[in-house]
């Protein structure tokens, strides 16, 4: 089966057309699609897709076992709530109602983040379905890290280099999540992590930035000021326009991001217009 690809911009991301992923496909196929992701920096957007949950999940396997999966590592408690309820591999992000209860995860991810950087093994791939979509907005934000580390100078990359950061749920649930929400077991130890500042990609070898404002609470063996300082400097370095991508889903596009080198912004700005996506996330291999 063949399909054409192009890219989306100068630094980031590519769009696949003329691919049916509802259909099982062979892992040579997988393979072309999984070497295309990592091509265009590690965004690739499906276009024109119309996927039952059960044939999001299959298409999902191909790049890694899920969180949520029998058997493997859940998220975390607190948003169990937001799971769909035969299938717990799928995050569900919503803002519909039915039946007085939540379809899914209002609001979600509005910061930037790189998905559950708070885990041992945080995300590989994060794969959203995008099935409702508002008339006007709703759009993310997605930064490359791996630019975004290539453009500093060599004196800062020999500095960063053995430096490790705190990543912490905590940090998420201070600012994103009210405090009734929270669950008491999600501040505890699985849901947090150090991990190197700069990382080295488990199929590309290349080098990124891996600290995020929404997780990354500070930087190991560093007072709390020189922390601030440094992360901010990142933070602010790696979000210039010239390092990032703005999608705007169609309706059926499936979005593929690769969290160990991008983060990504949701950004709300669509009011009570209707969206509903399914999204499942792989677990990745313990950074390094």
């Amino acid at each position: 089966m063949s399909f054409t690809v192009n890219p989306l911009s100068p630094v980031l991301g590519a769009e696949i057309t003329g691919l049916d992923i509802a259909q099982p496909m062979g892992e040579n196929l997988a393979k072309d699609i999984r070497q295309s992701w990592l091509d265009a920096g590690g965004l690739l957007v499906i276009r024109d897709q119309t996927l039952t949950t059960e044939q999001h999940i299959q298409f999902s396997r191909h790049f890694g076992p899920l969180f949520g999966a029998p058997g493997e590592t859940p998220l975390q408690e607190t948003v169990s709530r937001y799971l769909h309820p035969d299938h717990p591999e799928i995050y569900r992000v919503s803002n519909r109602v039915e039946n007085g209860k939540p379809k899914g995860r209002a609001g979600a991810g509005t910061y930037w983040h790189s998905d559950v950087s708070f885990k041992q093994r945080p995300a590989s791939a994060s794969i959203m379905h995008a099935i409702e979509i508002p008339d006007i907005g709703g759009d993310t934000l997605f930064c490359n890290m791996t630019a975004a580390y290539e453009a500093l100078s060599g004196a800062m990359k020999e500095m960063l280099a053995p430096l490790h950061a705190h990543h912490d749920f905590a940090q998420t649930a201070a600012t994103q999540f009210a405090k009734p929400v929270v669950i008491e077991e999600d501040l505890k130890g699985d849901n947090r992590a150090v991990h190197p500042v700069v990382r080295t990609h488990g199929d590309t070898g290349r080098k990124s930035l891996y600290v995020n404002p929404g997780m990354t609470t500070g930087l190991d063996n560093f007072d709390d000021e020189e922390s601030a300082v440094l992360l901010g400097f990142l933070f602010d370095h790696a979000t210039q326009p010239e390092f990032t991508f703005r999608h705007h889903y169609r309706q059926g596009d499936v979005v593929m991001w690769d969290n160990r080198s991008l983060m990504h912004y949701a950004i709300n700005d669509y009011g009570d217009q209707p969206r509903y996506m399914e999204r499942t996330t792989s677990i990745g291999e313990k950074p390094a």
